[in-house]
């Protein structure tokens, strides 16, 4: 009975991390080969002594630039025998007792594990050193992709029993029965009522601004000049909004007749975010119809009323070179194009401006042409998408893979933040963002890495013919 209850003890301070705590050591010391030149150890150096250890370990930092074809594995192997034999055990099968290395090969585009044999982790383990780098060093930061590695390291090497994934993940089962699912159970409502107050808050202000402006948004309304093709089709969104302000009074009702506690429940949960919900698309819209009548009108103030229509193609434009000077961009007469479209949009941002305050431009003629600006854009980031796809994927297979990996990340793509009469006429996901294009293609790169990765173009263990009998432990992966 006290071993059970001692297991249980210790199972109840695992889930609440109070597990007892393994000393730390930093590193015994760092080792730095950087033949690639591509660290910067002023801030290197510092950050990998800060790094906690379960036990003094030699921290080694090998950068290469390998030949095409180049195996890691058999290189570091040649590399410390030829440059750092104390690397290796007296018997020369093993690496030495209390070694990590950590390797890089930036022109392969592989990272490499390997330890003494009393520092030696699973495969499993490996990965998931090689793979905490691999983020940073797929966008060339060598020195953040090291520094991530070498701490993943840090927390897995000689890992306490007690702190093992596997330990964790049986003692949290064990923990569960011998609770009774109290602990899920508990933090269930604990996040239903922090969902719950988020979403009210989020609801309360936008209802609190719908209904202050409810008078001056009835106004607005009716000065909309209806010949406009845009003022019709923002009048129509109105002809709703008493309905959708009913109901969204009612759902304030429903929430805020409901105590704190009642939170806890998911589908009270659901109340608070369809109010908030509601609340928020109310307010967008009240705020379009102000400025629809505004500019439209060229009231007083139509200056902002522009700008914050065209404030979603501005932060287009200010994020266009960042993604055209990436790597995979440069050289690509699709890039070429957007550069000349970038010089030209921004342009016409000024130009359109003080056309309309001269009235050369009418406010009606604008908007048809930030649309038509919008609608280049998107065919031209489509463009390049196709380029970018064909210069980075060496099969119709990964191609087709990058494609439906980009297509599903614009799927979820966010809608714009900002209210606008665009927006609101065309669906605030009629535009592909420059932003979304950017996550989308890596999301596209990612998924095609991970492939290669998986069918063994990672560079796997073992030493090949030139290892000879060695058999340290190590292993390596692509990026």
């Amino acid at each position: 009975m006290k071993k059970l209850l001692s297991i249980l003890a210790l199972t109840m301070m695992t889930l609440l991390g109070l597990a007892p705590t393994a000393l730390a050591d930093a590193p015994g010391s760092i080792v730095v080969e950087d033949t690639a030149g591509v660290l910067y150890q002023p801030a290197l150096l510092p950050a990998v002594e800060q790094f906690d250890f379960y036990k003094p370990t030699q921290v080694v930092i090998y950068t290469r630039r390998g030949a095409p074809g180049e195996k890691i594995n058999e290189e570091v192997l040649r590399f410390a025998r030829a440059n750092h034999p104390e690397w290796i055990s007296a018997d020369g099968q093993k690496w030495a007792d209390g070694l990590f290395i950590f390797a890089v090969d930036v022109q392969n585009h592989k990272v490499g594990t390997y330890m003494g044999e009393d520092r030696k982790v699973s495969q499993a383990k490996q990965d998931s050193i090689q793979d905490a780098s691999k983020a940073d060093f797929r966008l060339a930061q060598w020195t953040d992709g090291t520094i991530a590695g070498i701490k993943k390291g840090a927390a897995l090497i000689n890992q306490p029993w007690y702190r093992s994934a596997a330990f964790v993940a049986i003692t949290s089962i064990a923990g569960v029965l011998a609770l009774a699912g109290f602990g899920t159970w508990f933090g269930i409502r604990v996040r239903n009522r922090s969902k719950a107050a988020a979403h009210l808050k989020r609801a309360d202000a936008s209802f609190a601004s719908v209904s202050l402006d409810l008078p001056a948004t009835e106004l607005n309304a009716k000065t909309i000049p209806e010949s406009s093709s845009y003022g019709a089709r923002v009048l129509e969104k109105y002809r709703n909004f008493n309905t959708k302000y009913g109901d969204a009074a009612e759902l304030n009702q429903q929430a805020h007749a409901l105590a704190k506690k009642d939170f806890s429940k998911a589908t009270n949960v659901q109340i608070a975010a369809r109010y908030a919900d509601a609340a928020v698309e109310l307010d967008r819209l009240d705020d379009v119809i102000a400025d629809t009548n505004t500019l439209l009108n060229k009231f007083s103030g139509w200056e902002g009323a522009w700008d914050r229509q065209i404030g979603p193609l501005r932060a287009d434009l200010t994020t266009l070179p960042e993604l055209l000077n990436r790597k995979e961009a440069r050289g690509l007469a699709a890039a070429a194009a957007l550069g000349s479209f970038n010089n030209r949009a921004e342009e016409g941002l000024t130009l359109w401006a003080s056309q309309i305050g001269t009235g050369q431009l009418s406010p009606e003629q604008a908007l048809d042409q930030l649309a038509g600006v919008r609608s280049e854009l998107e065919g031209l980031l489509t463009q390049l998408a196709a380029a970018m796809v064909n210069a980075y994927a060496r099969t119709p297979a990964e191609a087709e893979k990058m494609r439906s990996a980009m297509e599903h990340e614009q799927s979820r793509a966010p809608a714009y933040g900002q209210a606008n009469i665009l927006g609101t006429v065309m669906g605030m996901n009629a535009f592909y963002s420059v932003s979304t294009f950017g996550h989308a293609y890596s999301s596209g790169r990612s998924s095609v890495d991970s492939a290669r990765s998986s069918s063994g173009g990672g560079g796997g263990t073992g030493y090949g013919s030139s290892g000879g009998s060695f058999s340290g432990s190590g292993s390596s992966s692509s990026f």
